[in-house]
């Protein structure tokens, strides 16, 4: 996948003492400590990633906002070793009904849009950076929202071990089949273009993670992809357009008006304003 950095910095002095010497450092969210890379599966080992995590500054609202909403809308992610399944999100939500999932939701303008706007769907939002994440949980506080669950974590990992899926064949991801998985739907909104050409390899949407989504996403479920960068757009309608299972609303190398659905935040209009075009892509989960 895509090279990455990670490195997580106490947010507040009052969090409990750690060692940055000795590679560990406390979880914003547990307070409990952490390996530097916690996001990484195996304890270590550098792995490419789609994001350099820069958290930049982090208000003392957002810091309350941990302390005060995440056992109310967080989820702390749960390494492999330690579950036998994957987590029951009827028992997180107290019901069953379809889900959706956001992968990267920045400060979360859409999810917190979507949830208020169709609350007999379930939402839950996944993003590393976490000034994003607390602005998030300020704001679902303030709606009294009830049907969004969030992870300040990586979606790759989340995805395979947190989300159930059918099985897979002998062969895991390169196997080839797939059956269908729990999602109603899957948004990715402007991940990051990483727009030079020895970047590329880190980009989110390649083979093997298109072939991960598919697998979550239960028969007629959707994927949905907005980007305003074409050389991007070209790479996604190359990958997905040849992902079994998946079929373009619009046909091969189709885009679609923005949907309803799907606000324009405040970053669209500011590249709208600049004259940059955005491509909405709509995938529905079909037979292979």
């Amino acid at each position: 996948m895509r090279c990455w950095v990670y490195w997580l910095w106490p947010i507040k002095p009052s969090l409990p003492h750690a060692h940055p010497a000795d590679g560990i450092l406390p979880d914003p969210m547990t307070s409990r400590p952490v390996a530097r890379k916690p996001f990484t599966v195996t304890p270590g080992q550098r792995e490419i990633r789609s994001f350099v995590l820069r958290q930049g500054r982090f208000s003392s609202a957002q810091q309350r906002a941990f302390d005060q909403h995440w056992p109310r809308f967080g989820l702390d992610y749960i390494a492999p070793e330690s579950r036998t399944l994957p987590r029951d999100f009827d028992a997180v939500f107290g019901r069953s009904a379809p889900r959706v999932l956001e992968i990267g939701f920045g400060n979360g303008e859409a999810l917190r849009y979507a949830a208020a706007h169709d609350p007999a769907r379930d939402y839950i939002g996944i993003e590393v950076h976490a000034p994003g994440v607390g602005r998030l949980l300020n704001a679902l506080a303030r709606d009294g929202s009830g049907n969004v669950r969030l992870y300040h974590h990586d979606a790759v990992e989340v995805l395979t071990h947190e989300i159930a899926s059918g099985p897979l064949d002998e062969g895991g991801l390169d196997g080839g089949l797939l059956d269908e998985g729990m999602l109603d739907e899957i948004r990715i909104y402007f991940p990051d273009p990483w727009h030079k050409k020895r970047h590329h390899k880190r980009r989110l949407l390649h083979p093997e993670f298109a072939r991960l989504l598919v697998s979550r996403l239960r028969m007629g479920g959707r994927l949905h992809l907005a980007t305003d960068w074409q050389d991007y757009v070209e790479q996604m309608w190359d990958v997905l357009d040849a992902t079994p299972g998946l079929r373009n609303r619009d046909g091969p190398r189709g885009h679609v008006p923005r949907p309803e659905w799907r606000p324009q935040t405040h970053f669209e209009s500011r590249g709208r304003r600049l004259g940059h075009r955005v491509w909405d892509l709509l995938y529905d989960r079909a037979e292979s």
